[in-house]
């Protein structure tokens, strides 16, 4: 296990459940699917709170995620896509790269946040 790199954060914010948080707009004439606001303003959030690693020093596959989310209220889905998202080109290249996770769902009503913990892992597998 030498040489294997990890990152642990903690992002301010409640994110938005992917799944729920498009919206369908006319861009050009075509229908298009955009992130909501709630969910582009999330991902706004975390690139001001999360600074980006050198391309060197960024995570490299395949990588396991650990992530306790606490929501404002039991009504959001345990869904960490667009923290992944939101993630992506800061502190790893693209967000396939993470081949394991391990969620909790937590409520926090005055102090939503994501702690997430993201470590190089061996890869065993012959594919």
């Amino acid at each position: 296990m030498t040489g294997l790199r990890r990152w642990y954060g903690v992002i301010l914010g409640e994110p938005a459940s992917k799944a729920n948080s498009r919206q369908i707009v006319r861009i050009g004439g075509k229908l298009r699917v955009i992130k909501s606001i709630k969910a582009r303003r999330y991902v706004y959030e975390v690139a001001r709170q999360v600074a980006p690693l050198p391309e060197d020093k960024q995570l490299r596959a395949p990588i396991a995620m650990t992530a306790h989310v606490y929501y404002a209220s039991q009504r959001p889905d345990l869904d960490p896509s667009l923290i992944l998202d939101a993630l992506q080109g800061r502190i790893y290249a693209n967000d396939r790269a993470v081949r394991q996770m391990h969620l909790f769902h937590h409520i926090d009503r005055e102090n939503p946040r994501a702690e997430i913990t993201l470590a190089e892992i061996d890869d065993d597998t012959d594919d």
